[in-house]
């Protein structure tokens, strides 16, 4: 998947904002809190950097499709070996994944705020 069509996926997704941070590092958030990094430091580190969950994190690794991420592996985060080291479809289900990860542990006030939460 291109840097481009990261970042694409990830703004798809509802109520994401975008920051750059951290040497150029596009960081993608919803309520203030990261679910996904691509670009800058990630790029220079080696790839995308995803929230996961505990499964995944042991799947992707066992199989060597990534690797803990550097700073962010003791809270379940991977960072893809290549960017192409999956297809764009399964990459873009475990960022839906990931948005779903920390989207469930918002306050429920914020959630609604955000149209998160589901009537």
């Amino acid at each position: 998947m291109t840097p481009k069509s990261f970042e694409a996926r990830c703004l798809r997704l509802p109520a994401v904002t975008k920051v750059v941070q951290w040497e150029g590092t596009s960081v993608f958030k919803v309520g203030g809190k990261m679910f996904a990094l691509g670009g800058g430091f990630a790029t220079r580190s080696g790839s995308y950097m995803f929230k996961v969950s505990n499964m995944a994190y042991a799947m992707l690794i066992e199989h060597g499709l990534a690797r803990p991420a550097p700073y962010l592996a003791r809270a379940k985060w991977v960072q893809l070996v290549s960017n192409s080291a999956m297809s764009d479809a399964e990459l873009t289900t475990y960022l839906v994944h990931a948005h779903a990860l920390i989207a469930g542990k918002l306050p429920r006030k914020t959630r609604k705020e955000l149209g998160l939460d589901l009537p």
